[in-house]
């Protein structure tokens, strides 16, 4: 492997940041494009109001292959990693200890922003002396993070595709668990005498890929290594959160205590089992460990600043940052997602009511209100209902500034140990390619990324999270404050991926989440993935009795699928529908390209038909409805985002096809039992799919069912209601 140049390295960062950055809230009615922006609105009537949906990029599981060309190479800084660069550092301390209680001041920063220096701080040695007996050589905190990829292991962890071996276990509430973790040609204590690539004096001990954690059968905090100054805080605040008391022994539920046992040890997590139910569960857990890790982070740079009073030279145990402050990145869809986040870490780190938080009233007020009224005639669905309660805006981000005794809310992304935001949120600031004000330089040392309702992402913009990954672990383009000789030595190397920990949770394994999680996460320390099989998929809540048809589509890629699957539905299923006795037949489109590809086809062959979809107007969509409704058009084009974010209940519907199984199992059920059975005419239900739908169609249908469907040598597949 060759050397970074020192050079490229040290003129990109030696130049003092003098302009001014963005503010990690900025005046949410900025005008943006609408293709950035993507606002929406929701209707409260069954019958539709007005409203928008967020655009939706179009992507396929082809779009996650990646250049994995390093887009930031650190050189060697021989002359500048061991002598600190004072010069850098801004002389403002940006943490503050606040005196009386400020939980009400409105201290809006827009328009100011500061280096965020780690340096400048100091605290007393009660809090000194506790962070090291916190930080034992022990913790997963210091063992990840505080060690160097060998070559072996860098070359496996960067290698298209990764070399890893895999493992299975079941635990009793997380059920079916797979670790991949890399696989490495030798071992790397032969590495050990080896020199890295910026030739240190003193080397780390060489970092070495992760096992299968025990479940801790006794909650022992200690064992979760959980910082002290939050043990006593966890049990009110846990209660609080899930709203019901547990034994007091126990403090978490079993759910809990596993996903804790995963994630502690920082290794990737994807766990497509999140529910309605189970989500307050969840969202405690990672926000425990995101305060936990600033916690560490911050006290462990305090500790290092005592004992560097009187140094001139840096030793390498004292590296203990990265190129910017920012450490933890919390992804979620809705501006209610990171209220409920924010009071988790409130509860869990400063649970007194006079407690020093900072902007806490501006915050109140911009992330609460503003709820939709759910209509009491002809309600919504349940799970409607509590996905779309409270703020649901799309377009948000606030930094968090952490220390022992106070919290910031809206601090400079640069001054910031977590960043809670929105995909939308961050497009704006990071902006696009050939903009000149644009900001991606806070995302340079992100250690845990969170993302949360995963799902929900798809059906707001996928670009935009694709775009955020894009834009991880890229070299800065300013210095931001940064002391050159405390960064850690895999960070000047560019390997700042491998050391990630990644959280995904959503309520299905779908395919562009799937391939987003294999083909972004690198993590050196190995990833778990929980997947169960389904006993009864929402086929078994159809009440409607129809035959039910699943067509398979052959196709021998995904680049092919989209083709291959409008073929199939040109030359075999329209011709039938198309029967006059087929009247008032709904097509379900998922993707809205193939969406426009079908609209289009039905203009060109002068086919009777009206659409539904997020970008129809209201006036369209009662038009649309009336028409199909009285059989003035035979086919009504309807697609799942519209479906997703508004809910409406069409009437009239005798047939219906699927031309791809939908993204949530319960709206197959749903639009099913809307089918108008007189007795009289006949309904049917066809589904059209691949091997790529394996996921969709186990939800709907069972595991075992879709096992038999794939192996079977047969296309098409008759379900009936006994």
């Amino acid at each position: 492997m060759g050397k970074p140049g020192a050079q490229r390295f040290k003129k990109s960062f030696m130049k003092r940041d003098s302009g001014k950055r963005r503010n990690s809230e900025t005046d949410n009615n900025k005008s943006v494009p609408n293709k950035k922006r993507g606002r929406q609105s929701f209707s409260n009537d069954n019958n539709s109001t007005s409203g928008t949906i967020p655009i939706q990029n179009v992507n396929s599981i082809s779009d996650f292959d990646i250049d994995d060309t390093p887009k930031s190479v650190f050189g060697q800084l021989v002359e500048t990693l061991n002598t600190k660069q004072s010069s850098l550092i801004d002389s403002d301390s940006s943490d503050e200890e606040l005196d009386g209680d400020v939980s009400g001041v409105d201290n809006d920063n827009d328009g100011v922003s500061s280096d965020g220096n780690e340096n400048q701080e100091t605290d007393d040695e009660d809090e000194i002396d506790q962070a090291v007996q916190d930080v034992s050589p022990t913790d997963p905190f210091e063992v990840h993070f505080h060690r160097e990829l060998s070559e072996s292991l860098y070359e496996v962890v960067s290698s298209q595709p990764p070399l890893l071996e895999e493992q299975n276990v079941d635990w009793p509430n997380l059920g079916n668990i797979v670790f991949r973790h890399p696989k490495q040609a030798i071992s790397c204590k032969e590495e050990a005498s080896k020199k890295n690539l910026l030739s240190l004096d003193k080397e780390l001990p060489s970092a070495q890929p992760g096992s299968i954690p025990v479940i801790q059968k006794a909650t022992n905090l200690d064992n979760f290594f959980i910082k002290t100054q939050l043990q006593g805080n966890i049990y009110t605040a846990n209660t609080t959160a899930l709203g019901v008391d547990l034994d007091s022994e126990k403090i978490f539920t079993s759910l809990q205590k596993e996903l804790l046992t995963l994630i502690k040890d920082y290794q990737d997590l994807y766990f497509p089992g999140r529910t309605l139910d189970n989500a307050e569960e969840i969202r405690f857990v990672y926000c425990l460990h995101a305060i936990n890790h600033a916690l560490k982070t911050r006290l462990k740079v305090i500790h290092h600043n005592s004992r560097l009073v009187d140094k001139t030279n840096v030793p390498e145990e004292f590296r203990d940052q990265g190129l910017v402050r920012p450490k933890v990145l919390i992804l979620v869809p809705f501006r209610d997602s990171a209220l409920k986040i924010i009071k988790n870490i409130i509860s869990i780190l400063l649970p007194d009511e006079k407690s020093n938080i900072v902007n806490k009233k501006r915050f109140l007020n911009e992330f609460t209100g503003g709820e939709l009224a759910m209509p009491n005639k002809n309600p919504k669905p349940v799970d409607y209902e509590r996905t779309f309660k409270g703020n649901v805006d799309d377009n948000f981000r606030i930094g968090i500034s952490v220390t022992k005794r106070s919290l910031k809310l809206y601090a400079d992304f640069y001054s910031s140990d977590i960043i809670v935001a929105s995909p939308l949120g961050l497009r704006v600031i990071i902006g696009a390619e050939g903009e000149s004000d644009r900001d991606y330089d806070f995302l340079a040392s992100i250690e845990v990324l969170i993302l949360d309702q995963t799902e929900i992402f798809l059906m707001q913009n996928w670009d935009h999270l694709l775009h955020i990954f894009e834009h991880l672990h890229m070299q800065p383009q300013k210095a931001h404050g940064t002391d050159f000789s405390r960064i850690r030595t895999w960070a000047l190397n560019g390997w700042s991926q491998y050391y990630r920990q990644t959280m995904v949770f959503a309520s299905q394994p779908l395919p562009l989440i799937t391939a987003l999680f294999q083909k972004k996460c690198k993590n050196y320390s190995g990833g778990f993935t929980v997947f169960n099989s389904i006993i009864d998929g929402s086929i078994c809540q159809v009440a409607v009795k129809m035959p039910q048809v699943f067509c398979k589509v052959e196709c021998s890629s995904a680049v092919t699928a989209v083709d291959r699957r409008l073929k199939y539905f040109i030359d075999e299923i329209l011709p039938q529908m198309r029967d006059p006795f087929m009247k008032h037949c709904m097509i379900y489109i998922p993707s809205y390209l193939d969406f426009v590809l079908i609209r289009n086809y039905f203009k060109k062959e002068m086919i009777s038909f009206v659409q539904i979809c997020e970008y129809s107007k209201d006036s369209k969509i009662a038009r649309a409805r009336d028409l199909f409704f009285h059989g003035e058009s035979h086919f009504l084009l309807y697609s799942e985002r519209f479906h997703f974010y508004r809910r409406i209940r069409v009437k009239g519907i005798r047939h219906i096809v699927f031309f791809q199984p939908p993204s949530f199992p319960n709206f197959y059920s749903e639009l099913c039992n809307l089918i108008h059975d007189d007795g009289e005419s006949n309904v049917s239900v066809t589904t059209l799919f691949n091997q790529f739908d394996v996921p969709q169609l186990s939800a709907i249908l069972g595991s075992s069912r879709t096992r038999r469907l794939m192996k079977s040598n047969k296309v098409i597949h008759r379900l009936e209601a006994k």
